[in-house]
């Protein structure tokens, strides 16, 4: 087996759900030492709730064209402990009842052999700094509590896309999250329902009035819970709403949630009762033109190990958004991740293998 396949199969093996990823942090920190980095890892533990802080860490270099910062998050969605990978006709899955742990296990180690590749190569390369994160799959924790400094490079690139290798994300949504809180009256819903509110039929009314679903071919809204009512016969004098809308448009992101808010405000006010709604604005989007020095780069690396790259968007999430926010140019890149999110999770060896070759041709490669 080739080390890079060995340093992926040995992450998969330390569990790291969200929130207990200081196995993994330790296991990467001292691999990358031993590499020649400078490791530190970061003070977020009360900001994230998690067992550790964020990895970063600096691998000097002096080809010019700026640092380039990798990224890949340290924790796996459950289940993902007692992960037993198995290796059949050149591909890893899990034997047992867990997610494989590719998401985003095959960032790491991918990072972890290109680093190692570069040190015993020698030659000129770009300056590369390494961001490890925790809790990225509860909602970017460790990317959002990291200093935004720790985050700053010329180019950043987050190996957190599924689909082969050559994939290069060139644009993620803006994303909005609501929890409203319908109240209205209680009252016997077989005797003197007149006098009561319905604050179920409140949300439901709001539902009605908002446009859900796919939008346009760049934005959604959906609504993910309803919960209220205390028994069948007392009218709901509570009902609790989530939701959340979606858009490559930040100003039509803010658009749709501008829409979503008052259609709840007019339908308590019609039933005569109250709405309370908490937004929360989960991350900001980002797009990078196709034809940027950001992308062309990858374009010119991939080709350089004679994989086909492609460009496209995404209607999902990542730490890029978080990165992208402070400013730093940052792509999404594809790892060979497959059936993320499941057990029937797989990852091609091969894929893996190439992101490694991509990461070290990047590096090697001036502006």
């Amino acid at each position: 087996m080739s080390r890079v396949l060995d340093t992926f199969l040995d992450l998969v093996r330390i569990p790291s759900p969200t929130g207990r990823e200081a196995g993994v942090a330790a296991y990467v920190a001292d691999a990358l030492r031993e590499a020649g980095c400078a490791v530190r890892v970061d003070d977020t533990r009360e900001a994230t709730g998690a067992d550790t802080g964020n990895v970063i860490a600096d691998l000097p270099g002096s080809l010019g064209g700026g640092t380039i910062a990798l990224s890949a998050h340290m924790d796996c969605v459950q289940p993902c402990e007692g992960v037993e990978p198995v290796v059949s006709g050149g591909v890893v899955r899990s034997a047992g009842e867990t997610v494989l742990g590719g998401d985003d296990k095959v960032g790491l180690a991918a990072i972890i052999e290109a680093v190692r590749r570069l040190a015993e190569q020698g030659g000129e390369h770009r300056p590369l700094k390494l961001l490890l994160t925790v809790s990225e799959e509860a909602g970017l924790l460790g990317a959002k509590a990291l200093a935004p400094a720790d985050a700053a490079a010329a180019l950043c690139l987050v190996l957190d896309a599924d689909g082969p290798v050559g994939g290069i994300v060139v644009g993620a949504p803006s994303h909005h999250t609501f929890t409203a809180t319908f109240t209205g009256r209680a009252a016997h819903a077989g005797v003197e329902p007149e006098k009561g509110i319905s604050a179920i039929t409140m949300a439901a009314d709001a539902i009605s009035r908002m446009r859900l679903g796919r939008i346009d071919p760049h934005s959604t809204a959906n609504i993910g819970s309803i919960n209220g009512g205390t028994a069948t016969n007392v009218v709901a004098p509570s009902c609790v709403l989530t939701g959340e809308c979606r858009s490559l448009d930040t100003a039509f992101a803010e658009a749709i949630r501008a829409d979503m808010d008052a259609a709840m405000a007019d339908a308590a006010a019609a039933a005569g009762g109250s709405v309370s709604v908490e937004w929360e604005h989960a991350y900001p989007g980002f797009t990078a033109p196709a034809d940027s020095p950001e992308v062309r780069l990858v374009e010119r690396s991939c080709a350089a190990i004679g994989v086909e790259s492609r460009t496209y968007t995404t209607g999902g999430g990542s730490d890029a958004n978080v990165f992208a926010g402070y400013g730093v140019p940052t792509l999404v890149l594809g790892t060979g991740m497959t059936n993320v999110h499941s057990t029937d999770e797989c990852l091609e060896v091969l894929q893996l293998e190439r992101l490694a070759d991509l990461l070290v041709a990047m590096a090697r490669t001036p502006e």
